[in-house]
């Protein structure tokens, strides 16, 4: 019974009321995705005009790991072929390879959308990031932070849909951190294990 900006924004409000309380200083600027759209359409188009993305289905539109097989899969030190070997592969994939990823998806039945070439539909996962990364810190960044769970495929996807748009190294130095564990086991909501910002900074 409410919208998406509205949760969206309770939940930012929420984090800067931690993140205050832990002293972190504001970052110059805090870009949503969904207010650039603009560029991700953008970068999306570069993509496909240099043969790296391909539109699927009804409004999809992938990257072409295939395309960029050579580097691809780097980060994590493997290549293309061991990763397919790990994948599994649904039979009615749109996907000309399974390791292809969405750069958009078509929109679903009450799902939010934006216009583009491709029609109504929202952004990848991964392209946002790259987007908005290269609109505030150029196409090259010193450093790149994010838990190691996040390696593959998230950072891994940012790498290649952003070395391949813009021709260059992504980020310089890649840092990421560990998971927290408690009683010897990764700390996480289904173990219901786990601590929020507040509980901690009131002990």
């Amino acid at each position: 019974g409410t919208t998406v900006e509205a949760i969206a924004d309770r939940y930012i409000e929420e984090y800067y009321k931690d993140a205050s309380a832990l002293g972190v200083k504001p970052a110059d600027v805090h870009p949503r995705a969904t207010k650039h759209i603009g560029e991700i359409i953008g970068l999306i188009k570069k993509l496909e005009a240099k043969g790296l993305a391909y539109p699927a289905g009804d409004g999809d539109v992938y990257f072409d790991t295939q395309a960029y097989r050579s580097n691809y899969g780097k980060l994590i030190g493997q290549n293309l072929d061991d990763l397919e070997s790990g994948a599994r592969i649904e039979v009615d994939d749109i996907k000309r390879h399974p390791m292809d990823f969405a750069l958009r998806k078509a929109q679903k039945p009450g799902e939010p959308a934006w216009d583009s070439p491709w029609g109504q539909g929202r952004p990848g996962w991964h392209i946002e990031c790259s987007a908005m990364s290269n609109r505030y810190l150029g196409h090259t960044i010193d450093i790149h932070c994010g838990g190691s769970d996040l390696c593959f495929p998230h950072h891994e996807n940012e790498i290649a849909q952003s070395e391949a748009a813009n021709g260059c190294t992504f980020v310089n130095y890649w840092v990421h951190n560990g998971f927290i564990n408690v009683d010897n086991k990764k700390m996480s909501k289904s173990l219901g294990n786990f601590f929020t910002v507040r509980e901690i900074a009131e002990e």
